[in-house]
């Protein structure tokens, strides 16, 4: 029999702070008034609120209501100086850097080139530089850091890396280690996991169940279900380069040789700069010759009947080669998962826009039976920066607020 939990005051108290706190970032600045019609909190009871939160350095006053009619009521706001966050994107050529108060004003950012040694002392000296290029008031509660690979929790150590890119982080306990090293609250998480964080607010905002698709030198994939991050027992969820698919060698073949099997050696960015090339499409790299081949494959036959130019035929036809490559893999995702939504990002996605969503979608009903809509990602700037400060600001505030939300999806 299930034993009822009563509420106590202090449990009461707990959760009106907490619901007004989240209500004031959602919606502040606000007066004494709105907050008791918008919590449902007698007045007595929200002046009470603000008293305790004022009293916790958690609310401050933000100047009088003007314009309005009567009494000119005073509002009030999160204050931004009870917690601070930064947040992390590592690659192997550099580190971006985003800091952020606990309402979510950013404070600042930089990138800096990655450190030129291969060791964990020059990981944590650039680290170090990076983060205090972006100064914040306070030590930050959080710390968020994506990289190329995933923590696996079984082990603590980096997983699903490139040794040759990644080796500085391939060491035992990778985020404790860091953390300490670092004197800061590190958590590392996967680049394309954040990326998906991001898109929760964008693409994703009207989908609680969705697959992103990260289509760049690399392919990886990240997993929302039910609103929430499906990371793996290992840390390795969506780690679908690995994936072994008709027309590529597999792991069999190709031996311990880093991303040269499976989906991504089908579709990653080599392999698309290989396809258009042998269709006539130049670029320096697969984003540039994608974007070329969109270019090509729009031209229409001129005035004087002499055909397409910039050979557009053979350009739509690599186009569709490319889109055919990654639906392939998409097919098994989404037979898997089920997703309403794929949400297409990445270099490759970016330079191939609305021509190649158009096709991986026509190719994905084709080959699956998924009725998943496809849409390009339509996160501003870097998402997993985003991302990044997303889940720090998450975390922040449930320690600041003390506990998560009383609604909505938590990652």
């Amino acid at each position: 029999m299930t034993e009822l939990v009563r509420g106590t005051p202090g449990l009461v108290r707990a959760v009106n702070d907490r619901a007004a706190l989240h209500l004031l970032l959602r919606r502040g600045p606000l007066t004494r008034p709105e907050i008791s019609r918008l919590t449902g909190l007698s007045k007595p009871t929200a002046s009470q609120v603000l008293a305790r939160l004022e009293g916790a350095g958690l609310v401050v006053g933000n100047g009088l209501r003007t314009g309005m009619p009567g009494r000119v009521p005073e509002t009030y706001r999160v204050n931004p100086a009870a917690g601070y966050v930064v947040a992390v994107d590592v690659t192997p050529e550099w580190i971006a850097v985003r800091a952020a108060d606990i309402t979510g004003t950013v404070l600042g950012g930089t990138e800096v080139p990655a450190p030129a040694g291969a060791g964990r002392e020059a990981l944590v000296e650039g680290l170090r530089a990076a983060l205090a290029r972006v100064p914040v008031p306070a030590p930050p509660r959080r710390v968020v850091v994506g990289v190329q690979g995933a923590v696996d929790p079984t082990t603590g150590r980096l997983a699903y890396a490139s040794e040759e890119d990644m080796a500085a982080w391939l060491f035992p306990d990778v985020e404790r280690t860091l953390g300490e090293a670092l004197g800061l609250p590190v958590r590392i998480e996967n680049d394309v996991n954040l990326a998906a964080v991001a898109e929760r607010a964008h693409a994703a905002a009207d989908c609680p169940d969705f697959v992103l698709l990260w289509a760049d030198e690399g392919l990886g994939a990240a997993l929302v279900i039910g609103g929430r991050l499906h990371r793996g027992h290992f840390g390795g969820a969506g780690e679908v380069g690995y994936l072994p698919l008709p027309g590529a060698p597999t792991a069999r073949e190709a031996g311990d040789r880093y991303g040269r099997h499976g989906y991504q050696e089908l579709a990653g960015g080599d392999a698309v700069r290989e396809v258009l090339r042998a269709h006539g499409v130049p670029g320096a790299d697969f984003a540039e010759a994608v974007a070329e081949a969109v270019r090509r494959a729009g031209e229409t036959e001129d005035g004087d009947g002499n055909g397409e130019r910039d050979g557009g035929a053979a350009a739509r036809a690599g186009l569709g080669l490319v889109a055919a490559r990654l639906a392939t893999g998409l097919a098994s995702i989404v037979t898997v998962v089920d997703p309403g939504l794929v949400v297409l990002a990445g270099r490759l996605c970016a330079a191939g826009g609305e021509p190649l969503r158009a096709r991986v979608e026509r190719e994905l009903r084709v080959l699956s039976h998924s009725r998943a809509r496809i849409r390009l990602s339509s996160v501003p700037g870097n998402p997993v920066l985003a991302g990044a400060l997303d889940l720090a600001l998450t975390a922040a505030r449930e320690e600041v607020f003390g506990g998560p939300p009383p609604v909505g999806p938590a990652f």
